[in-house]
């Protein structure tokens, strides 16, 4: 019998084989602690192939202390001396600018540029590219990609920290990939609608004998306690806890009353 899982995994299997060619190219970074960053920020997503393009510190113990655990993609990073070689063998470009451009090729919100990303990898390379924190990709840089990638930001406050965008983008491809399922709590029983029933009756009742709910007078408390148990979905576990709390306000009203 066949897994029903299995082409799903298969699925996955085919997107991390997608995300493998993918490279991250920084150009002319100059602060060494964004490499580090941004190395950690691939990590955190899947990624790990790393290209530097004549980066002012590099090698540098600043990027070091920020890749925080991701250090083995620094010491495989390839540094390149232009865009050129570092876009080398590569069958799709796409550079990330925040600002409107004169360029011939398309441009796509990060979101749909991690798409189009992921349908070129599955049959060849693909480089992100990202320019300096001073100035972002110049003109003549973009010219060499045959996309670009914008970041739907604050159109007053649109520059991102380099480390941040690279971030943005190494998320929206881990989504796109298919990898964005999250940790889900445990499966609890629910509760059973005669036992939230009875929960109920012996709330009223507790109410009742604190002068909290007068029978003769029950205005909304009840009709408003009953859509608060709907809302809730309470399980097993929780009916079981309120009914115990009950009993004991149960147990000190019987002993208030006969000390008195």
């Amino acid at each position: 019998m066949t897994d029903a899982s299995e082409p799903s995994v298969v699925n996955q299997r085919a997107n991390d084989d997608a995300l493998s060619r993918i490279r991250i190219v920084l150009c002319a970074t100059s602060h060494p602690g964004n490499i580090g960053a941004s190395a950690r920020a691939m990590r955190a997503m899947g990624l790990s192939r790393l290209t530097l393009v004549a980066p002012q510190r590099f090698p540098d113990p600043e990027a070091d202390a920020l890749a925080s655990g991701a250090t083995d993609i620094l010491r495989a990073a390839h540094v390149a001396a232009t865009l050129d070689e570092a876009l080398a063998g590569a069958a799709l470009a796409i550079g990330f600018s925040a600002r409107r451009r004169e360029f011939a090729g398309g441009a796509l919100p990060v979101r749909a540029a991690a798409h189009e990303a992921l349908a070129y990898a599955a049959r060849g390379d693909v480089a992100l590219v990202f320019g300096s924190e001073m100035s972002g990709l110049s003109n003549a840089e973009l010219a060499r990609c045959q996309l670009v990638a914008t970041i739907p930001s604050d159109p007053a406050f649109s520059s991102l920290n380099l480390a941040a965008a690279v971030q943005v983008a190494a998320y929206e491809l881990r989504v796109a990939s298919g990898a964005g399922q999250v940790w889900r709590a445990p499966a609890f029983e629910p509760a059973t609608q005669d036992e939230i029933a009875r929960l109920f009756e012996h709330g009223e009742r507790t109410l009742v004998a604190l002068d909290f709910l007068r029978p003769a007078h029950p205005k909304r408390l009840l009709p408003r306690l009953r859509r608060l148990f709907a809302r809730a979905r309470l399980e097993k576990e929780e009916v079981n806890i309120l009914r115990g709390i009950l009993a004991r306000i149960d147990e000190r009203l019987q002993r208030t009353r006969k000390a008195e």
